[in-house]
């Protein structure tokens, strides 16, 4: 078998993106915004804009801004479970987006097909090899696999048993992988194990370009990965929706106001219903004042396990040519 240079690896899913390096970003809500997707993509990588709980009105408008900042290839990534997915479709549609990702669970067939009438590229996300096929079946044109080692929402897989199971049995569509990805040399091994690219999150959210509060960024600098923690559910009779992030304050509150909450259900207080709402609500708008309002103590820093990687801030085409230089260097070996 003849050993492919560099070039030839990277090839594949830059062409798919439209892009100078198959590097995306991934779709950080409230940090992947019109001017961090706009760097990204200006830098030669895939910037993807978060539309996370937006309506149309404010998709319309960051699609818009992010054009005026780009002429280059940019993503958006939809939330599947979204109460206005179809709208929020027909943005994409209206606004002549090149590639969607659909995310936060199995899209509908008729949503993959509405995006590719209009000329889209689909990206969807497998967390599994089974999930992966069936994708690909529904028409999806390329493949997402993210491990537990991502920060935000996460699977229970690790990322490099996911490529070990999905990569060699899905060679038909490009497959990206991310979770825990934070150097060129890591890129360079899944383009080797047959992947088209890699999408990072952690590793951009320090750049100069990003509008994440200083707080947030310092805390990021600072932290080692073993920082960078699950969520804990106390009691599999309440459901909780495993989140990495920083360990903080709210890590331990949230601990607590399951006990208090369990222990009312327990004891009559209130129904299961409520109990459930109750710890399912505690983590709302905790987001937004971490990375916004620079509270890294009772806000949510959602962070994956590359964060102790992140060493200084850096420009996002700094971090992206570091990442190509390493990576090329580590194929060309």
């Amino acid at each position: 078998m003849t050993k492919k240079n560099s070039t030839e690896l990277w090839k594949i899913g830059a062409e798919f993106l439209h892009a100078e390096h198959s590097i995306m970003c991934g779709a950080m809500s409230w940090v992947s915004e019109h001017s961090l997707v706009s760097a990204i993509s200006n830098a030669g990588g895939f910037g993807v804009i978060a539309c996370g709980s937006m309506g149309p009105e404010l998709l319309d408008k960051e699609i818009k801004l992010t054009r005026t900042k780009t002429s280059k290839s940019f993503g958006v990534n939809l939330i599947t479970m979204h109460p206005q997915i179809e709208e929020l479709i027909q943005i994409c549609i209206n606004n002549n987006a090149s590639h969607v990702v659909l995310a936060g669970g199995l899209p509908k067939s008729h949503s993959i097909t509405k995006l590719k009438n209009h000329g889209i590229k689909v990206l969807c996300f497998a967390p599994a090899l089974s999930l992966a096929k069936r994708l690909m079946q529904m028409g999806a044109d390329a493949l997402v696999i993210e491990g537990m080692e991502a920060g935000g929402h996460i699977g229970p897989v690790s990322t490099s048993v996911l490529a070990q199971e999905i990569l060699p049995n899905i060679t038909e569509i490009p497959i990206f992988v991310a979770g825990g990805i934070g150097c060129g040399e890591m890129i360079a091994s899944y383009l080797r194990m047959g992947a088209s690219g890699c999408q990072l999150g952690t590793r951009f959210v320090c750049s100069y370009e990003s509008i994440a509060h200083p707080n947030f960024k310092k805390a990021f600098i600072n932290a080692a990965a073993r920082d960078a923690v699950s969520s804990v559910q106390i009691d599999p009779e309440f459901h909780v929706i495993p989140v990495r992030a920083l360990a903080n304050k709210a890590s331990d509150e949230f601990i607590k106001i399951q006990l208090t909450t369990i222990n009312d259900y327990r004891n009559n207080i209130i129904s299961k219903e409520e109990a459930q709402l109750k710890i399912e609500k505690f983590w709302a708008g905790a987001l937004k004042k971490a990375v916004i309002d620079g509270d890294i103590e009772y806000g949510s820093v959602m962070a994956g396990q590359s964060v102790g990687m992140v060493k200084s801030e850096q420009s996002v085409q700094e971090i992206i040519d570091e990442l190509v230089l390493h990576t090329n260097h580590s194929l060309n070996k």
